[in-house]
């Protein structure tokens, strides 16, 4: 139980946050396709790319981790070898669907498994066009749930067109690393742009891909070419949470160093920019294809906004955040095409009308796959559940920390992405 105080005279200094929790998790599966040493800095050591670390470990890299520091050596892209265990993707829904996708096309049997949260989240999206391409993979019910079991390929997978229904960066990420393996070039249509970090991450390993509006096309690769170093950027997502404080918080002014500043990534600045936030963006700079800038913000005086649509993708993990920003704005903000946060850690659109309607009561509401914001409502101190979900708790604890306080359940789920954030908000 974490009972969370009111903030008062504003947020001041400069900090930094956690390395890029998507990029984190990528840099571990591609160094391990390589056949030469890579050191990946500034690493996010949090529960969910642990995760992938152990699963890439189980199918042969050699992994080694020196605080933030992370030295992955693979045998190249064709010799990942049978794991000895069914392998554990814990919470991470990331770590699971990318990994599906490499081990889709593995002359080897692999089976999956994870945590209470991740074995009720259905992985159909991700199974569906990998078996078009000719995987066999099996879950556990038509949902595809946990446990998932992926059958040796007896042949290579076929490279196929896919028009994706939903914008999705974890489902084109599978496709795209089974892509590798395929018998020709595999094409994936996106209905909106997603983040696009494999799509970097791979090009910076020597793979070809082709862009044409939204679809991006992956040739078969024999080898992949290793950079001898990563510099993984700060998360924008964890940024985020003191974006949004930092903004609501009267007396505010504060500097995020090191923040990744990815565009497919940056929708949060741009609505937060359309809502009255002076966000200024500092130092922009470029390691490994990946934008990163400081990012300063000092206190404004917010208004309601209406978005959906493209934006969707670009601050998928972030609406919760944003949503307490609304609950301070004048007037009403409606966000669209967020149906996606129902498939989360926990139903995300759910619980942000339940949990944080007990710290501002009838301010949100959600119809269909819209959320509503109501704005410049009465706050209480309330004690509210953050159902296991990272984001839930640190949304919770900056809302309690503008309003009067809350009192959450558990935080030990921040863990995942983000290990001292209360470290950082309480000192």
């Amino acid at each position: 139980m974490k009972k969370i105080l009111p903030l008062t005279g504003g947020m001041r200094g400069d900090f930094e946050i956690p390395g890029d929790k998507s990029i984190s998790h990528r840099s571990i599966i591609l160094s391990s396709l390589g056949d030469s040493t890579v050191e990946v800095s500034n690493f996010l050591a949090g529960a969910d790319c642990l995760s992938t670390v152990d699963c890439m470990k189980s199918l042969g890299a050699k992994i080694e981790r020196s605080g933030e520091k992370i030295l992955i050596t693979g045998n190249g892209l064709h010799g990942l070898c049978e794991p000895e265990n069914i392998l554990d993707a814990g919470n991470s829904g990331t770590t699971l669907r990318l990994l599906l996708g490499l081990c889709a096309p593995q002359k080897f049997l692999t089976t999956f498994t994870g945590d209470d949260s991740l074995r009720r989240r259905p992985m159909a999206r991700v199974i569906k066009p990998l078996t078009q391409a000719g995987a066999s993979i099996f879950g556990r019910n038509s949902n595809k749930n946990l446990p998932i079991t992926v059958l040796p390929a007896t042949k290579r997978l076929r490279g196929i067109n896919y028009q994706m229904p939903v914008a999705s960066a974890q489902v084109k990420s599978a496709m795209l690393l089974a892509g590798l393996y395929a018998d020709s070039p595999t094409t994936i249509i996106e209905p909106a742009p997603s983040r696009d970090h494999t799509e970097k991450m791979l090009a910076a390993f020597g793979a070809r891909l082709e862009r044409s509006n939204n679809a991006i096309k992956i040739f078969p690769a024999e080898k992949l070419i290793a950079p001898e170093k990563i510099s993984v950027p700060g998360d924008i997502s964890s940024a985020a949470y003191w974006l949004v404080l930092a903004t609501i918080l009267d007396g505010s002014d504060v500097t995020i160093k090191n923040v990744g500043v990815n565009e497919t990534r940056t929708g949060i600045l741009d609505v937060l920019g359309d809502m009255g936030a002076k966000i200024e963006i500092c130092s922009v700079r470029t390691s490994g294809g990946e934008r990163a800038a400081d990012l300063r913000v000092v206190s404004s005086k917010l208004h309601g906004v209406e978005f959906g649509g493209e934006m969707i993708p670009r601050l998928i993990d972030e609406i919760p955040a944003i949503a307490v920003a609304a609950a301070f704005a004048d007037g009403t903000t409606i966000i669209r095409d967020v149906g996606e946060l129902r498939v989360k850690e926990t139903d995300r659109l759910a619980a942000i009308v339940d949990e944080f309607n007990k710290i501002s009561p009838e301010t949100f509401s959600a119809t269909g796959d819209s959320l509503i914001v109501r704005g410049g409502r009465e706050k209480f101190f309330a004690a509210c559940k953050t159902r296991a979900d990272h984001r839930m708790a640190m949304s919770l604890a900056i809302f309690g920390a503008a309003a009067k306080g809350v009192e959450l359940d558990d935080d030990s789920c921040v863990k995942i992405s983000y290990p001292n954030f209360f470290d950082t908000l309480l000192k």
